[in-house]
């Protein structure tokens, strides 16, 4: 009988993988090629900012839940160098999301961005973002997207090749 914490880690999961694709889309595709003179942009950040906070307060909240709760036995694929990459795997996403969160906080404060998006300053976005901020926060998008691609296609293996059930366990419906 799964507990509430495993049902709690079920739905943050699943909302949180929707919630951070979608972000990375909005970043890579649409933020990334619209031109900072473009007014679109603005309307963009105004979305993109405060998503990416609420993303940050959910994977705190997905972190203690965690750390607090019972969780089943990590999949066991029949490798140990494989078993550990996957429980490594799992961190690294979770310290990529947190990476991803707070390098963009450094960018927007670093081009005044919550005065010009939210503060009503009327200035104009900067040129570009620039900064060892931004050189991060694009970085970690990438790896994030990668690691991402990876974890969906060891999901589709333990589904289809494994057959062990694995999707079971993350399933809403219990």
């Amino acid at each position: 009988m799964p507990t509430r914490y495993s049902r709690t880690l079920a739905a943050l999961h699943w909302l949180l993988a929707l919630m951070i694709i979608a972000e990375l889309f909005a970043g890579k595709v649409l933020l990334g090629n619209t031109p900072n003179s473009d007014p679109d942009k603005l309307f963009g950040l105004s979305m993109h900012m405060p998503i990416g906070l609420v993303i940050l307060a959910l994977m705190i909240l997905r972190v203690i839940v965690r750390i607090r709760s019972a969780k089943p036995p990590h999949a066991d694929i029949g490798n140990d160098i494989l078993n550990r990459a996957g429980i490594w795997a799992h961190w690294l996403l979770y310290a990529l999301v947190f990476i991803m969160a707070l390098s963009g906080i450094a960018m927007a404060r670093g081009a005044g961005l919550p005065d010009i998006v939210f503060g009503g300053s009327g200035a104009p976005l900067p040129a570009e973002f620039t900064g060892p901020a931004r050189i991060v926060h694009g970085f970690a998008a990438t790896a994030l997207i990668v690691l991402i691609i990876g974890h969906i296609g060891a999901a589709i293996y333990h589904q289809h090749v494994r057959k062990d059930g694995l999707l079971a366990r993350m399933s809403l419906r219990r």
